[in-house]
């Protein structure tokens, strides 16, 4: 399992199907990640719960969803459907 401890700030964040999503802003305590999405959504903060990242490897936070099923996850949430 990942710990927040490894996500720094300006990591990029991939998905599962290797699309770039944007980029970590910080990590908001110990459960999620606030990032920059790559497309300059608009609107509120964007969350990626920890819970989706697979693995972090370099400068880069891997999830374990697809960019397609995340941006589904953020339109369910009320975030804008570009993240």
């Amino acid at each position: 399992m990942v710990q927040a401890s490894q996500i720094r700030d300006h990591m990029q964040i991939v998905g599962s199907d290797g699309q770039q999503l944007g980029a970590v802003e910080q990590v908001d305590g110990s459960s999620r990640i606030k990032f920059a999405p790559k497309t300059g959504a608009r609107g509120g903060d964007h969350f990626i719960p920890l819970a989706w990242v697979a693995s972090v490897d370099g400068q880069t936070v891997r999830l374990s969803k697809s960019s397609q099923d995340i941006q589904q996850e953020l339109e369910r949430s009320g975030a804008p459907r570009r993240a």
